[in-house]
């Protein structure tokens, strides 16, 4: 097995005095799809926003391909490749969507498989409205905005927090269909989803976190739903 492109090992992170991760680890290999489940306040955002150094880390370690960034600043991160597609979509409502794209381009780590061409063939229902505000389009062809932004900058990690959030299941099914090619481009993926089953399809292997600690890991067909459940909502529920 080759070393994973990003390794997070006893990750702790607060809000001011409020404790928010306790110790987690995990690692993302190279090409993998790794899913974390969860109820809201798990923790999983806080997670994800730890990773690209937007929340502060009390202890713990960060790596991406071996180099430690856990003290580095959000953007330098950016830079160094690992992009985050945001929870709510996060489009400048000033913009078109071309150009919410191109200002994913600004943080391009070198040339790459993906631009403004790539996306829109990732994403054909992007270029038909490529000079419409981001914010007027579709939740689902927002949403398909915020990836091609984040992958315009040639991420080798794609960190993607509740993708399916507030969308019809027949556009959450074409989002996830464009998963293959996103691999194929050169990008690993983390993916937040409170969706269990829809976490176990696309996933290469799942985490399941509550109150800020890994509950449960594994590859999915090795997990069985009543194992979900209690790491999901706890043993006792």
């Amino acid at each position: 097995m080759s070393d994973p492109i990003l390794s997070v090992s006893g990750l702790t992170a607060h809000y001011g005095d409020f404790q928010a991760l306790f110790g987690v680890d995990l690692a993302l290999e190279p090409g993998e799809v790794v899913a974390i489940i969860g109820a809201n306040g798990a923790g999983k955002t806080t997670l994800m926003r730890a990773i690209t150094g937007i929340a502060r880390i009390s202890a713990g370690r960060v790596r991406l391909d071996g180099r430690d960034i856990t003290c580095t600043a959000a953007p330098d991160i950016l830079m160094a490749g690992i992009a985050m597609v945001p929870e709510g979509r996060r489009l400048f409502p000033s913009l078109s969507v071309e150009e919410n794209l191109l200002i994913g381009a600004h943080a391009r780590r070198t040339a790459g498989h993906w631009n403004l061409e790539s996306v829109y063939r990732l994403f054909p229902a992007l270029r038909e409205r490529r000079d419409h505000p981001g914010t007027a389009l579709s939740g689902g062809q927002q949403q398909m905005v915020a990836i091609g932004r984040a992958l315009m900058s040639n991420p080798r990690v794609l960190l993607c927090d509740e993708l399916s959030l507030g969308l019809a299941p027949v556009v959450i099914r074409e989002i996830y269909a464009a998963f293959p090619e996103i691999r194929a481009g050169g990008a690993s993926i983390v993916v937040i989803e409170q969706d269990v089953g829809q976490a176990l399809k696309v996933a290469d292997y799942v985490h399941c976190m509550m109150e800020g600690r890994i509950t449960l890991s594994g590859r999915p067909g090795e997990l069985s739903r009543d194992a979900i459940h209690d790491a999901y909502f706890g043993a006792t529920h």
